[in-house]
């Protein structure tokens, strides 16, 4: 290929860490016993039973009224107006590339510490971006990127808190990017009822992930929810059939399941708190997480982290913070045995 048909090369750029790297960790230690028991993401480990397609949803596209269903499904989950404020897309991350690239350069905030992707994407859209402690030390950003409940640590932000910041930065023409991946199992308010509020409107944007709640990342789908003409502005840039035709199937079955997204976040709950005592008892001090993880500080973070790997188990570490170790949850009773032997 010619590449001097590219206005911006290429850049060497070192991937973000994230978990799920079993590849990886299965060459830094070649004998760990298999399987391995992937705790490094915060996914949850009783996914959604699958419904039986129809043969059809393989073989060709989307149909828009397929589209509009799912839509109908999220906005009634998410407690959006209505669908015209619900955008599909093939997984949250495709929204967190997507947005920057709709603004004009511009002075980025985000709180952090927090998911890595967000800084990096509005960097690359060229936008100047600084990661702040809190919402007290936003300066006079024109955007701000809030994850709630946040990841690592599952620090949450009333919602008078969260909807008087969109309402500042909508009045000075900027926008609230509310990451809400992880609310859907707590009892977090949400911010998609709001994003219609004359106060609000166009201002905010707030995105939701299904793989994570579902147990079903692989399915790549996820939703952007905000007012309507903000949402076509994000759905012209995905383009059309953006979510395949089982995506759209099965999600449209999973959201309107509010019964199993009851019982998931009691059991979920349930699963944190026997975490919780687990990471006490090998003298760990858990410093936060939703019901789907807990991450923790250990006085001997490096070494348990080995040992952990040297049996088989991956947990997620943090670069800059050796002590502290994040912890999803296993999905069986064997997992959970075998986690235990190892912090014994």
């Amino acid at each position: 290929m010619d590449h001097s048909v590219w206005s911006v090369p290429a850049r060497e750029v070192a991937p973000i860490a994230h978990g799920g790297d079993l590849g990886g960790l299965r060459q830094a230690f070649p004998d760990a016993p298999e399987p391995w028991l992937d705790l490094s993401t915060g996914i949850n480990p009783v996914p959604y039973r699958v419904p039986a397609l129809e043969a059809s949803a393989w073989t060709r596209l989307p149909e828009a009224a397929e589209v509009r269903a799912l839509r109908e499904a999220a906005a009634a989950a998410y407690g959006a107006p209505d669908a015209d404020h619900v955008v599909p897309a093939p997984g949250t991350q495709i929204l967190i590339e997507t947005l920057p690239r709709l603004l004009a350069p511009t002075e980025v905030a985000v709180v952090g510490p927090t998911y890595a992707e967000h800084a990096a994407a509005w960097a690359r859209a060229g936008h100047a971006v600084a990661e702040v402690a809190g919402v007290d030390a936003l300066g006079q950003a024109r955007v701000v990127v809030l994850v709630d409940p946040n990841n690592p640590d599952g620090r949450t932000h009333p919602l008078a808190e969260r909807r008087a910041l969109a309402a500042a930065l909508n009045r000075r023409g900027g926008l609230l990017v509310a990451d809400e991946a992880f609310a859907d199992l707590e009892t977090v308010e949400s911010l998609c009822p709001h994003v219609a509020a004359p106060d609000s409107a166009p201002g905010l944007v707030v995105l939701r992930s299904f793989g994570k709640t579902y147990g079903l990342a692989g399915l790549r789908l996820g939703f952007a929810v905000a007012e309507p003409g903000t949402a076509a502005r994000i759905a012209e840039a995905l383009g059309p059939w953006a979510v395949s035709g089982p995506a759209l199937a099965i999600g449209r079955a999973a959201l309107s399941d509010a019964g199993w997204r009851a019982e998931a976040a009691r059991a979920r709950a349930a699963d944190a708190g026997r975490l919780d005592r687990m990471i006490a008892r090998a003298g760990g001090r858990v410093v936060g997480g939703t019901c789907l993880f807990r991450t923790a500080d250990f006085p001997d973070g490096p070494d348990l982290y080995r040992r952990l790997a040297a049996s088989g188990i991956a947990v997620r570490r943090f670069a800059g913070r050796p002590e502290r170790l994040r912890f999803g949850l296993p999905p069986d009773r064997a997992g959970w045995c075998r986690l235990s032997r190892v912090l014994r």
